[in-house]
């Protein structure tokens, strides 16, 4: 049966990167060009898009000759915004605002999210609200077709908005003399001399060009975007996970009918997937399973609808006003375009239901260790009181969640007052989106142990039956003498393919690691597979 989707609206999924991505306006850099971009795919914009910025760019630069105090050019930021410039301060005003602003320092973020990061910013400078120049745009281009990227902090941030990454990344790509790269070796190097070894000159930021590169939440919209994506491969693993487990233990269908999803369309999605999975329904093993198998479908139905919301919200990031002052009807004007509570408070959903099918996850796991359950001896041991089996797998996934469970409060709320309370309020975006990130890491070993488990139990219940000793394990479906083909059979035999033969104990830890390897690849996942 044909895979579907986990949701009623499609997921994003990557196109293929056949070649430049042509820009010609603003909505050809949308977040599925942006995934594309993270991968290395490369940018154009067409002479009329660049005519389209340099004519923006005209009428920003006679509105500022127009006079007038303008935040950020002609005055100071934050709490000194009261202060106006002279002539003098104004003239290297905007190449300072990157400098003490760097304040961040490693953990950086990914390469693939930091080109994100650099595909977002040049698509809010693409609508001209920003009016910056065509060179600095196109400059973006370059670094990115150079695969130049900046190092950009990934947390410790505790401003308004994004002030303090932008400030890394805009350095970094002007090639100011503070910049710092991240090399693909992990190595940070001065920005400045790695470009004009690329055959780029400093980019020399004109006026305002410095603010518009400071404003915005375009990188916890890249974040959001790349963790989206990887949100849905977990979703994709938990699923045939999932299906592996209840062919495992024989469970009752009964739960998992699509006529039970009635004014649920996501659920319905997730059953119908779920269905095309499963081998032939034949007799249960019992009335009714553990309820963590119950409920799982309705998780993930859940997490397909929060990734929607997320969806929309990135799309608001990417079309709506973030740069302040912006130059909307001829005037400039203030906007709370920096604020990224929109987006961190998805996030934080999306983590909450990422989390909820982890623990879910190790309680179907505990699950399988009982005979009465799985109808294989207790711990899937080959020889109990003398071979552990995964009992102390179980025990890995239980320290993974309650990890991750520690830390499982809103980072959107927690407001904390700065810049002598001009800045009384933030969203903390990007930390919801490093939380984010850690949660579906923690999904991931999760869903390796529960891997593990089954395809454990899938030998141990071939052997037994080898062994006329499988009485019990036939009731239980899967691998092994007369057993169900399923779906899920040959990506199951290649899983099963990396790990040492046998159902002896041994380093188990060293399994899991090699699952989590293969499904961080895309194992079990649409993007790979038949799944």
């Amino acid at each position: 049966m044909a895979a579907e989707p986990l949701a009623s609206a499609a997921p994003l999924e990557p196109r293929a990167p056949l070649g430049p991505l042509v820009v010609d306006r603003p909505t050809d850099l949308d977040a599925a060009a942006v995934l594309e971009v993270a991968d290395g795919r490369e940018l154009r914009l067409t002479d009329r898009l660049v005519a389209e910025l340099d004519a923006a760019r005209d009428a920003t630069l006679a509105a500022l000759d127009a006079g007038g105090p303008v935040y950020g050019v002609t005055t100071g930021m934050g709490a000194a915004s009261t202060i106006a410039l002279d002539e003098e301060a104004r003239a290297g005003h905007q190449a300072r605002l990157l400098i003490a602003r760097a304040t961040g320092s490693e953990p950086w973020l990914a390469r693939r999210e930091v080109r994100a990061a650099l595909a977002v910013r040049l698509r809010t400078f693409l609508s001209g609200d920003a009016g910056v120049s065509s060179a600095l745009c196109l400059r973006l281009v370059d670094v990115l077709r150079l695969d130049l990227v900046p190092a950009v902090p990934a947390t410790r941030l505790g401003t308004a908005g994004e002030i303090v990454p932008l400030a890394h990344l805009g350095a970094a790509a002007t090639g100011a003399a503070t910049g710092e790269l991240l090399t693909a070796e992990g190595a940070v190097v001065p920005a400045q001399e790695a470009l004009v070894a690329s055959g780029l000159d400093p980019h020399l930021l004109g006026p305002k060009e410095g603010v518009a590169l400071i404003e915005g939440v375009p990188v916890t919209t890249a974040r959001a975007i790349v963790l989206a994506d990887c949100a849905r491969r977990v979703a994709d693993q938990a699923l045939a996970v999932l299906a592996a487990e209840l062919e495992l233990v024989g469970a009752n269908r009964d739960p998992f009918r699509v006529s039970t999803a009635r004014a649920d369309d996501a659920l319905a999605a997730v059953l119908r997937r779920l269905d095309g999975l499963l081998g032939p329904e034949r007799e249960s093993a019992a009335l009714q399973s553990p309820v963590s198998f119950r409920v799982s479908g309705p998780a993930l139905a859940h997490l397909a609808r929060v990734l929607e919301a997320l969806d929309a919200a990135v799309l608001r990031a990417l079309d709506g006003v973030t740069d302040s002052p912006a130059r909307l009807d001829g005037a400039f004007v203030g906007t709370a375009g920096f604020d990224g509570f929109d987006l961190a408070a998805s996030l934080d959903a999306v983590r909450f239901a990422v989390l909820h099918l982890a623990e879910l996850g190790a309680a179907r796991l505990h699950r399988l260790l009982d005979g009465a359950v799985s109808g294989l001896p207790r711990q899937l041991s080959s020889a109990p009181g003398v071979q552990a089996g995964m009992v102390t797998v179980h025990k890995r996934a239980v320290g993974t969640v309650h990890g991750l469970l520690t830390a499982a409060r809103p980072a959107s709320l927690g407001i904390i007052e700065t810049s002598l309370g001009q800045e009384d309020a933030q969203s903390f975006s990007l930390e919801a989106a490093e939380l984010l990130a850690g949660a579906l890491d923690g999904a991931t070993d999760v869903a390796a142990c529960e891997l593990l488990a089954v395809l454990h139990a899938r030998r141990l219940r071939g052997v037994l039956a080898g062994a006329g000793a499988g009485a019990g394990a036939g009731a239980s479906g899967g691998s092994g003498a007369g057993a169900a083909v399923t779906p899920l059979d040959d990506e199951l035999a290649g899983a099963d393919a990396l790990l040492p033969p046998g159902v002896v104990d041994r380093p188990f830890g060293r399994d899991v690691a090699t699952l989590a390897r293969t499904l961080e690849a895309g194992s079990f996942s649409r993007r790979t597979s038949a799944v």
